[in-house]
């Protein structure tokens, strides 16, 4: 879905207030973090964007175990940019879905995993950042040690404001609300 700039911004405004109230509601983060965690949410806003990798028989990749092989795997360059924009990529994705959808990684038995790899991307786009003079490092660092705080304010914002209807796929209802965000300005919540 390729949206209007105003639209976008919106998005990300109407993400930037509800993590900064959660955020404040649980006393984690700062303003730095919190405008960071709504731009991953915005990204990952759209299934094109947080289910963006692919296996080498086009399936999508869902799996964070599954994205760590296919780093290793012999065409790993074609498939990835650099190991920043992979650690970055995996470290957005366990957060954005250990908090918004982690119903989901629990019924796979998979959170402490998701918890432990997001931590670790993070703190490795940290060291990359440093090593290569950037000023963003610190922001990664911080989410490399609050992982799970933050993961656990996400899954907090969900319950708050992303709650799915009875019987409704949690995925769906998330993507409807944005929609609804996109087009009217409003959420159902």
């Amino acid at each position: 879905m390729r949206l209007q700039p105003s639209a976008l911004k919106r998005l990300q405004g109407f993400f930037l207030r509800l993590t900064r109230q959660s955020f404040s509601q649980l006393g984690v983060g700062d303003n730095r973090i919190a405008e960071y965690v709504a731009e991953v949410l915005t990204e990952f806003g759209f299934s094109d964007r947080w289910l963006r990798m692919r296996s080498a028989d086009g399936r999508r990749i869902t799996s964070v175990v599954e994205m760590m092989v296919a780093q290793l795997g012999p065409d790993s360059e074609r498939r990835m940019l650099d190991e920043r924009q992979f650690r970055k990529y995996v470290g957005d994705y366990t957060l954005f879905m250990s908090g918004l959808f982690r119903g989901f990684v629990e019924r796979g038995g998979h959170l402490r995993y998701y918890i432990d790899e997001g931590r670790r991307s993070y703190e490795k786009v940290s060291a990359l950042d440093a090593a290569l003079y950037r000023p963003d490092f610190l922001v990664f660092e911080e989410l490399s040690k609050g992982f799970e705080y933050y993961s656990g304010a996400l899954d907090y914002m969900r319950k708050c404001f992303f709650a799915p209807a009875p019987h409704e796929d949690p995925f769906a209802g998330f993507l409807r609300q944005i929609e609804g965000w996109i087009r009217t300005g409003r959420s159902d919540n």
